[in-house]
Order: structure tokens, then C-alpha cells, then sequence
């Protein structure tokens, strides 16, 4: 979602925010501003774009004062446009705020304001935030006051930075991360330690329902009832630091090349976490296993191995729709929880649920200091490092290799999953993209494009229509292999192109069967195999694995068709419209 950052100190802040912001970029990128305080007055320049584009076009970086706070914007209230960009400032212009999440009762609070004679310059819940907290200080003289009047009236999740004119910091967080960054001379409020990794490695985790202040007295944090809290410091992995493209054009190319590594070291340095969690499934009454997006498709490979190799009964849940069946988690069962960021909404508001239930939280989670974390039982780490393109790759492979490594602690060694050999014959699919890009040439001006495949082939067929809608923009659909005389058949024509996931396992020869059913139709086919077919217009070559690890390494060609499709079609591959990397508002 949206990014915030906040800086308290002795340096320049406007560069130090400029350069955060492009760091955390990855989680909106509708529009960016900046806004600092000099000579007693608080300076703001925001507009629609990219980072780099509006600091070229404004000079973000060039604002003077050593107090500062900055945004990228993925939109939710109000249109994308230069007004609707933070930081908004209240109407005195004697206070600026930056703001992450959603504030629900905003139109209530707007006119309770308009009718005390505020105006409001935006369509966006965040402005409410400034002319509210400017109304608290106006009554009470006094910061800490009007931070506690403010948050006892938001109703929501969210996590906001204000600065007052005085060059005072306040920050406060519900349900929305935010983290304070401590330095040897100086503090930074941010929705990700990508915003200050650079400056420091030493981190403060605000709890929710706590706020902070930051003045020349240093830093205090409270909880939302006024008490002083104590605090505890972190250390930040470095590996954090190296959230660099490096000689790769894009994240995500980076990121779909760093594969062979990580499906190696998934889940390593958790292994005590992995050993107790296949322990407590195998003593579970009920199994369930969520996730959104790309974490639910790996949720459906995970039932497709427990269920053919261990004979345990696991049922996926989309992680949005819990909260529409609440009383479908049994008490006292398990909830596995899959996620990236471990800061989506929809899944933390699914294990809320379940707890509800007195079930047992065990998630599978790439940053350890998330929310998920806090309300897990058990932790298993992906440990596949920053992933910042917004369409998810190495983490996919990375949470499949844990739940390889569950099924088979829970089949007692039955699958033997070989990750080297799967390492390998990834690093054999990377070692050339030519034919891949000049399928992706063709693929262009496609309008739809349809991925089949059966059985444990058909998570990845999902995963892959997902793919080329984030990047591309092009109309796919993940198809069931035995689904398609069940309606898709009636889409195939000349204008269509169908990916087959075929294998050379138990699925091959039904697969082929439904590729000339399809071909019969006009329809173009891509086949994903590791042996050649006729019917193939396009054969995208894999080498053979056992059988189970075909997902493993079959998703990574169609990383690489959705990435040359997109730069094709002129678009950025890292930034995806209309999306962000961490949906943390529902």
C-alpha cells in the first residue's frame, strides 16, 4: 500500500526522504510528495508520478530543514492528481501529515470540520487526519493532547506521520506498520526498513494502539491511553541493504534470476519451526491454509502434496472470503498462513478469525518483523530476501519449497524433494530467454490468453494467469485441464493462445488429449515440457524432474514470458498500474 516516511535529525532531510521513498517505491507509486520544516514554517511539494519523475519535475530533494516527511501514494479515496497526493496540510498550513490505510468514518469527520469552518483541498480520508489534529491542538496547545483527541475519533486502520510547525514528529499506528528508525543522531518513521536501512540498522516496531514523539528531547512512545511504554531496539538484517537491481534492468528480472538460490535456502534458518509445525499438523484435528494472490495459489499446491503424499486433509481459504464464513474454522484446528510482506490485511484479518476460534497461527512469512508474526504461534522464514518487484516470483518458488519440505516431514521422507536438481534445472531455464522473448513478441497484441493444466499443474496454471495479468495486462485464465469442454472450449479461435502445462508425469497424456481439442479450434499453444509435442505451436522446453517438483520449476518459464510481455508492451514490469506490493487495507 502506500508509503510513508518521516525524518528527525541534523542532515538534510528532503534528500534523505527522496531517497527512502524511491527505496519503498514498491508500494505505491500513484503520485509522491515531500514536506519539511524551515524557518518555522512547514514547505510542501507533491505531485502525480513516479519518484524520480516528480523530484524532476519539483526538485523534491532541494527543500530545506532537517525535519521532514514524505509519501508515495497507491490511491483509495479520490482520483490521482496533484491534490490528492501527500502530505496534505491542515488549513493553517501549521501542520502536514502522511498517512497509510483507510479512515472509515472520514466523511462523518469531514463534515463535523467543514461545519467549524475547515475546508478541505483533497478527496481523499487522509486530509481529514491534518485539520482534525489542527482543531485537537488549537483546543489544547499541547501535541501529545491532540495526537491522543485525534486517534480516539479515527476509526479504521491506519498509521500516519504528522509535523507541526514547531519541527515536532508524531506518528501513531493501527493495524498499519510503521517502524521507528534509530540513528546516532537521528530518527526516521517509515512503513518499511527499506526507508532507513541505509542510515541505520537499529529499529523500534510500534505495537498497535502505540504513538511516538520525536522533538529535541528525543524520542518517547506511548500507548493511545497517554502511558509511557517502554521500548525494545532491533537489529535489522543488512541483507536488506542490498535491495539493489545491480546490472539487471528491473527488480523483477533480478528477482525471477535469483531463484536457483533461494529455492535453496527457504526456510533455513527456520528448520526448528518447520520441524514443529509438520509436528503439530500431524496431531490437527482440521487444517486450514490461507493466503491472497500468489500465496493462495501456493496454499492449492500445498493441498495437492498433503493430501497425495501424507493423506492429510487440508482445505485452502482464500484469505478475503473468511470473513464472509466465519464459523467455517473449527475450534481448536490449525491455520496455516501464507504471506509475503506478513502486512496484508485480508490475512491478518483471517487469522484474527480463526483465533477467535482457538486455533493454532503457523506462517510461512519472508519479513520476521511483521504483523502475521506477532500473531503467529509458530514462524517458518522464507528467508528469500527483499522481494521489491510488486509481482511476486522468488517468494512463490520460495513458500512451494517449505510446503515440499512439510509434506514430506509429514509423509515421513516419502517425496524426497531433490532442491538441487530443481535448482539446476532452473538455472538451465535462465540460461536462455530467447525463445521466450520472441514468443512474448507475439503475444503483444493478444487480448486473452488461457494456462491449462491438471492436477497438481493446475495451482501453477492460476499462478501463471496471474502473472501475465500483473504484468501484461492481458486478459488470462487459469483453466482445469478436464474443465474445458465444461464452457472454455467455446472461447478457442484463431485469435487465442493457450499455454499447456504438460509435463512428462501421470497428467501427460490427458493434457495432450485436450491440446488438440484446443488446436482443433484455431487456438495457438505454447507447451511448457519437458518432451517435445507436434501440436505445440511454441515448445518451451524444462527439464524433466520426479514428478512432484514440476510446479517447482514450470512456473518460472511463464516469470519470464510475462516479463519480456510487458516490456513489449511498453510497461514497467517492477510497477504494475492500479497495484501494490502489500495490500494492507481491505
Amino acid at each position: 500500500m502506500c508509503s510513508i516516511i518521516g525524518y528527525y535529525g541534523n542532515g538534510n532531510a528532503a534528500p534523505i526522504l527522496v531517497k527512502g521513498l524511491r527505496r519503498m517505491e514498491y508500494r505505491g507509486y500513484d503520485s509522491v510528495g515531500i514536506a519539511t520544516k524551515s524557518n518555522n514554517q512547514i514547505l510542501v511539494k507533491k505531485g502525480v508520478g513516479k519518484v524520480d519523475e516528480v523530484n524532476n519535475m519539483f526538485q523534491l530533494d532541494k527543500l530545506p530543514g532537517n525535519v521532514g516527511l514524505g509519501h508515495t501514494r497507491w490511491a483509495t479515496h479520490g482520483k490521482v492528481t496533484d491534490a490528492n497526493a501527500h502530505p496534505h496540510s491542515s488549513n493553517s498550513g501549521k501542520i502536514a501529515i502522511v498517512h497509510n490505510g483507510i479512515i472509515e468514518n472520514f466523511s462523518e469527520l469531514k463534515a463535523e470540520l467543514q461545519k467549524e469552518g475547515y475546508t478541505f483541498q483533497s478527496e481523499t480520508d487522509s486530509e481529514v487526519i491534518a485539520n482534525l489534529l489542527q482543531k485537537n491542538f488549537d483546543d489544547t496547545s499541547d501535541i501529545k493532547s491532540s495526537i491522543r483527541a485525534t486517534i480516539s475519533r479515527l476509526k479504521g486502520h491506519y498509521a500516519f506521520v504528522a509535523m507541526f510547525e514547531n519541527g515536532t514528529l508524531a506518528a501513531a499506528r493501527y493495524h498499519e506498520p510503521l517502524i521507528v528508525g534509530v540513528g546516532e543522531d537521528d530518527y526516521f518513521l517509515s512503513s518499511d526498513v527499506l526507508g532507513f536501512i541505509e542510515r541505520t540498522d537499529d529499529a523500534i516496531y510500534l505495537d498497535n494502539g502505540n504513538f511516538a514523539l520525536i522533538d529535541p528531547s528525543g524520542l518517547k512512545l506511548y500507548n493511545f491511553e497517554g502511558e509511557l511504554i517502554k521500548y525494545n531496539i532491533t537489529k535489522v538484517s543488512k541483507e536488506f541493504a542490498d535491495a539493489y537491481k545491480g546490472d539487471y534492468a528491473h527488480y523483477t528480472l533480478k528477482e525471477i534470476s535469483e531463484q536457483p538460490d533461494t529455492v535453496l535456502k527457504a526456510g533455513e534458518n527456520t528448520q526448528d519451526a518447520i520441524t514443529q509445525t509438520i509436528d503439530f499438523i500431524k496431531h490437527a484435528k482440521t487444517v486450514y491454509i490461507t493466503g491472497s494472490g500468489t500465496s493462495y495459489n501456493a496454499a492449492l499446491v500445498a493441498k495437492y502434496l498433503m493430501s497425495k503424499y501424507a493423506k492429510i486433509k487440508v482445505e485452502p481459504i482464500i484469505s478475503s472470503e473468511l470473513p464472509h464464513d466465519p464459523e467455517s474454522i473449527e475450534q481448536n484446528s490449525i491455520l496455516i498462513a501464507i504471506s509475503q510482506s506478513g502486512e496484508s490485511a485480508d490475512v491478518l484479518e483471517a487469522v484474527r478469525i480463526a483465533k477467535n476460534s482457538n486455533a493454532k497461527v503457523l506462517s510461512i512469512v519472508n519479513l520476521l518483523t511483521s504483523s502475521l508474526v506477532q500473531e503467529s504461534s509458530l514462524v517458518i522464514g522464507m528467508n528469500c530476501g527483499p522481494e521489491i518487484g510488486v509481482a511476486a516470483t522468488k517468494s512463490f518458488t520460495s513458500q512451494l519449497a517449505i510446503l515440499y519440505k512439510i509434506a514430506d516431514g509429514l509423509c515421513n521422507g516419502c517425496l524426497k524433494p531433490d532442491f538441487d536438481k530443481a535448482s539446476k534445472a532452473i538455472s538451465k531455464i535462465l540460461s536462455n530467454h530467447s525463445k521466450i522473448k520472441k514468443i512474448a513478441s507475439e503475444l503483444k497484441e493478444v487480448s486473452d490468453i488461457y494456462i491449462l493444466g491438471r492436477g497438481i499443474n493446475y495451482p501453477i496454471a492460476s499462478e501463471a494467469a496471474l502473472k501475465l495479468k500483473e504484468l501484461t495486462y492481458i486478459h488470462a485464465e487459469g483453466i482445469p485441464g478436464g474443465e474445458l469442454k465444461h464452457g472454455p472450449l467455446a472461447l478457442m479461435d484463431s485469435n487465442v493462445y493457450v499455454v499447456i502445462l504438460n509435463p512428462d508425469d501421470s497428467t501427460y497424456n490427458d493434457t495432450l488429449t485436450s491440446a488438440n481439442e484446443i488446436k482443433a479450434r484455431g487456438a495457438k499453444i505454447i507447451g511448457i515440457s519437458d518432451k517435445k509435442s507436434d501440436i505445440y505451436d511454441h515448445w518451451i522446453e524444462i527439464p524433466k524432474v520426479d514428478e512432484s517438483l514440476y510446479p517447482l520449476i514450470e512456473i518460472v518459464p511463464i516469470q519470464l514470458l510475462a516479463y519480456y510481455c510487458a516490456l513489449e508492451k511498453d510497461a514497467d514490469p517492477d510497477y504494475p498500474r492500479n497495484l501494490a506490493k502489500s495490500v494492507t487495507v481491505r
